[in-house]
């Protein structure tokens, strides 16, 4: 064989392999796209909120001491119920004892110079009152020097009488606040209530409540028949939240579970979380949800899911959220003379927002894409507006056939086998 027929036949095989990929390739352009076609049905939806938390008491107290000084005495454990004025705890009253009896005996000493001023100054009066009978009778007798000198010992001890009398009442001013130190030597319960925290033992020295809080705190008495949950709230989902939402909550220690709940708060002022691995900050809002039937056994701090209804709709028409996509707007078509965009265009092209909508399937199994304008997002289903009517088919999966599809496209109904293998690789 020569030369010249070895090219020649490489040439029809290489012409025959390139046609046969050519027909492949012709075939697999107009062969249908796989979907899963749904119709616009009526259902009933339900929009809601889910947030995470912790279970806190509404009302709760955290107990600390007024004054520094040894616990001696303490009369209650974590877990006890204790009722309004019960006897909690003692602090070592030898230092407050002895103020009160400093205080009493300072009282007892202001006392008697009280009535030593008292004393003195009834004599300088009788005194005084005397001599100017004296010399009314005889002016020779009581001379105006002697008079005058008599007056001014009047004076001078009614004045020091007055210094006693405020002697006094200071005095008994320091006992009085000697005998509150005193008594803030026992403390006893502010509220009826649950020992939910007991941070102190026998023999710990208890330091004042001003100096620093947390480490002031001695015990916590929480009223657990009034319970709630705050939860974080994103600033895209807190505005759809009203005071008096109902919410369903589950928490983690009753898993198989759920209690009811209603929206009692929600925070004016954002609270700011620094998002992980950047420098960014997640804006949420705290709304507080009381338990409607807490169980009895919960505590403090126990983690909870709550879900917020925030709406909710009887029988309107809905398709599968995975059925909506967006589309781009038409183009702008302003250009310049040299067939760059215009200023203006440049500016409408900033402004251009993207279209939403569904894939109808028409007769021909053809789909078309038409804006639709929906209403509130259940779990599983969006509220339709406008754009469908009830029967409608639309293309409502997968996620990655609606996401490559065009005007114009063929579609058939894809196997229920196949649909399911699809969906499980959605993103």
């Amino acid at each position: 064989m020569t030369k010249t027929t070895k090219y020649l036949i490489a040439g029809v095989v290489v012409l025959a392999v390139g046609g046969v990929a050519y027909g492949a390739s012709q075939k697999n352009k107009n062969k249908p796209t796989e979907v899963r076609i749904e119709a616009v049905e009526h259902r009933d939806l339900v929009a809601s909120v889910t947030a995470s938390g912790q279970v806190r008491p509404h009302t709760k107290v955290d107990l600390s001491s007024d004054i520094t000084g040894k616990i001696v005495k303490l009369e209650v454990k974590e877990g006890d119920y204790v009722t309004k004025g019960q006897f909690l705890l003692e602090l070592d009253a030898q230092q407050y004892e002895a103020a009160v009896q400093r205080a009493e005996a300072g009282l007892a000493n202001a006392k008697a110079s009280a009535a030593q001023s008292s004393a003195s100054l009834t004599q300088a009066q009788s005194n005084y009152r005397r001599q100017m009978e004296i010399r009314k009778s005889n002016p020779n007798l009581v001379s105006e020097d002697q008079l005058e000198q008599l007056k001014t010992a009047v004076e001078v001890n009614t004045a020091l009488a007055d210094a006693s009398k405020h002697n006094v009442e200071q005095s008994e001013a320091g006992l009085k606040d000697a005998k509150v130190a005193l008594a803030k030597t026992k403390i006893y319960a502010p509220m009826s209530g649950r020992v939910t925290r007991l941070v102190v033992q026998n023999g710990e020295t208890a330091i004042m409540g001003t100096l620093n809080k947390d480490a002031a705190t001695l015990l916590t008495i929480s009223d657990m028949t009034v319970l709630e949950t705050k939860v974080k709230v994103d600033e895209t989902d807190v505005s759809r939240i009203a005071l008096g939402d109902s919410a369903i909550i589950q928490l983690d220690a009753f898993p198989d579970t759920t209690f009811l709940g209603k929206v009692v708060e929600i925070s004016n002022s954002a609270v700011k979380a620094a998002s992980a691995g950047s420098t960014d900050q997640a804006i949420d809002y705290e709304v507080t949800i009381r338990l409607l039937n807490p169980p009895k056994d919960t505590k403090p701090d126990f983690s909870a899911t709550a879900k917020i209804i925030t709406d909710s709709r009887k029988q309107v028409l809905s398709i599968p959220i995975i059925a909506l996509t967006v589309r781009e707007n038409e183009a702008l078509a302003n250009k310049d003379t040299a067939g760059m965009p215009s200023a203006k265009a440049a500016t409408k092209q900033v402004g251009k927002k993207d279209v939403e909508g569904v894939f109808v399937v028409g007769p021909d199994n053809k789909v078309t894409f038409r804006p639709v304008k929906v209403g509130i997002a259940g779990e599983k289903h969006f509220e339709v507006l406008s754009g469908l009517k009830l029967g409608d088919k639309i293309v409502g999966g997968t996620y990655q056939a609606i996401r490559e599809l065009k005007d114009g496209t063929s579609v058939r109904e894809t196997k229920p086998m196949t649909d399911a293998k699809t969906e499980s690789k959605k993103p």
